[in-house]
């Protein structure tokens, strides 16, 4: 008998143990959960630019200079302070009309639950955009991600562009084991929760990292780590963009890749010859091949960020293809 009394009450005591254990863990996810609601209502305060709202969707946009227009769209986990940060968007302004927008999701843009924001639908989005803001014939330029979405839209709507500017694109689906681990934050339930707990804190956690590795071979700006805005790419609503465009990604590049014959625009193709995020060779390489009428640089010391290390080279391409 007092063997089966102590064993009932080592298993309660057990029982009790874990009840409070979950509850501390429950407790310090609530914490922090809430934490990261007040912090993303503080950040969404302070929009930069105006807003153009098409299909209900409220677009955030800046824009800046005149003369001949040029439209710059974003990569993922980033927004359009990257093109800020970089210097692009001054240099550009000197003799351009520049419109940078952030894609739906990201920065100050909205992005409903409702649908599924692959490429070609943000590429819809911004097609109605350019349109209601009335720019004419623009160069479009796009970085990583963001290269499908330009690619999308020229498509698409060919008469809306008169060339493209494609920096570091991912454009023919590879095998992406990152992909695998950024997609749980984009699925229902499971990703609400982390992307509200754990994602932000381990997002904070691994900048240092991925700022490495977008800039590799190259140091990392000191102005990139001084200026660039990480709280708002690390807000809740922006992890599940992230991840969501992440897992769409691949799939993305395999149905675009199928119509890139239809391309006849005029292109230039940039990219680092260090990018360790889009293999220069794999991707830009095999898409300059592709299309006769691109025109292939690559960039020595550069990396993924070639719009930061390599800016008059970028520049240079932009007026050049925005003047012919």
């Amino acid at each position: 008998m007092p063997a089966r009394k102590y064993n009932r009450s080592a298993r309660g005591d057990v029982g009790r143990n874990l009840a409070v254990a979950l509850a501390g863990v429950g407790a310090v996810l609530v914490g922090t959960a809430l934490f990261n609601v007040s912090q993303a209502k503080r950040l969404n305060q302070h929009p930069l630019g105006d807003f153009v709202t098409v299909d209900g969707v409220r677009l955030h946009y800046v824009e800046r200079g005149a003369g001949p227009p040029v439209v710059l769209v974003h990569g993922n986990a980033t927004m359009l302070q990257d093109w800020i940060v970089s210097g692009a968007l001054d240099a550009l302004a000197q003799s351009h009309r520049v419109i940078a927008f952030d894609r739906p999701g990201f920065g100050y843009s909205e992005r409903p639950r409702s649908r599924v924001w692959t490429p070609t639908l943000q590429a819809e989005l911004l097609a109605k955009a350019i349109a209601a803001l009335g720019i004419k014939a623009p160069t479009l330029v796009g970085h990583s991600l963001g290269t499908q979405v330009v690619i999308a839209l020229a498509l698409n709507h060919p008469e809306l562009a008169s060339r493209l500017v494609l920096l570091g694109g991912y454009y023919y689906p590879t095998a992406r084991p990152d992909v695998l681990l950024a997609a749980p934050a984009a699925l229902p339930f499971i990703g609400d929760i982390l992307r509200f707990t754990l994602s932000p804190l381990l997002g904070a956690a691994m900048i240092p990292h991925v700022n490495a590795k977008l800039f590799a071979p190259a140091a990392v700006p000191a102005i990139w780590k001084d200026e660039f805005p990480f709280g708002l790419m690390l807000r809740p609503s922006q992890i599940h963009a992230e991840a969501a465009d992440g897992a769409l990604m691949v799939p993305s590049a395999s149905e675009l890749s199928k119509r890139y014959a239809e391309l006849t625009l005029p292109m230039t193709i940039i990219a680092g010859k260090g990018d360790r995020i889009a293999d220069p060779i794999k991707q830009s390489r095999r898409l300059h091949e592709a299309l006769p009428q691109s025109r292939l640089e690559l960039v020595e010391g550069a990396g993924h960020m070639i719009h930061h290390t390599g800016l008059e080279r970028v520049v240079a391409a932009i007026e050049n293809s925005a003047a012919i």
